[in-house]
């Protein structure tokens, strides 16, 4: 019995070493730096029984619902990247990787420039991106967990694009118009997912 006793400790102590040194070196994963170029589209992919086609889209623009992601911080998105979840961010399903959009609060006509680097959201159809947690802030949607918003792809300028790519935000950008939004509005009311 006196040699459990005191192998106990020294296993306790071989595991907590191992487990340090693999949080050292980041348990092994090799993340892509932040960065604008290679753009990805990639293949088809499949999740859920459902595909999905990976393409170019510059005139996408679309109304459907927004939910916001915040825990798995660490973990690598679709473009190898590592999630920052106060990053302004997201995830979509089509879109290159990286992509940028202008994300639009059909409650509120608020818009903000987000950078996409992660694929999702999976299951509900009507819902079209995923916000980080920093996203979902900037947008004032975060307490909501689900909202009303228009994404539209947008090429912002390299100013823009640098501070996203850095964990800031982008330029502030002004609401939409009253007039375009109630017309958003109508459109979300009836179903229209299009414009």
């Amino acid at each position: 019995m006196p040699g459990l006793i005191r192998s106990a400790p020294l296993r306790n102590i071989a595991v907590l070493s191992l487990v340090a040194m693999l949080a050292a070196c980041g348990g092994g994963v090799k993340y892509r730096p932040v960065s604008d170029v290679p753009v990805r589209i990639g293949p088809p992919y499949k999740v859920r029984g459902v595909t999905y086609t990976p393409a170019a889209q510059p005139g996408y623009d679309m109304l459907g619902y927004a939910t916001w992601y915040g825990s798995e911080s660490g973990n690598q998105v679709a473009n190898g990247e590592r999630f920052r979840p106060g990053w302004i961010t997201a995830a979509h399903k089509t879109l290159p990787l990286p992509a940028y959009v202008e994300v639009t609060s059909l409650d509120t006509g608020r818009r903000i420039i987000v950078r996409i680097n992660d694929r999702g959201p999976y299951g509900e159809s009507a819902r079209i991106i995923d916000l980080s947690r920093g996203a979902a802030e900037e947008l004032g949607i975060r307490t909501q967990g689900k909202a009303a918003v228009r994404v539209r792809a947008i090429e912002p300028d390299e100013k823009d694009r640098a501070a996203l790519r850095k964990g800031k935000t982008a330029r502030s950008l002004a609401p939409v118009p009253a007039r375009t939004l109630s017309n958003l509005q109508e459109q979300f009311a009836r179903g229209v997912g299009t414009r």
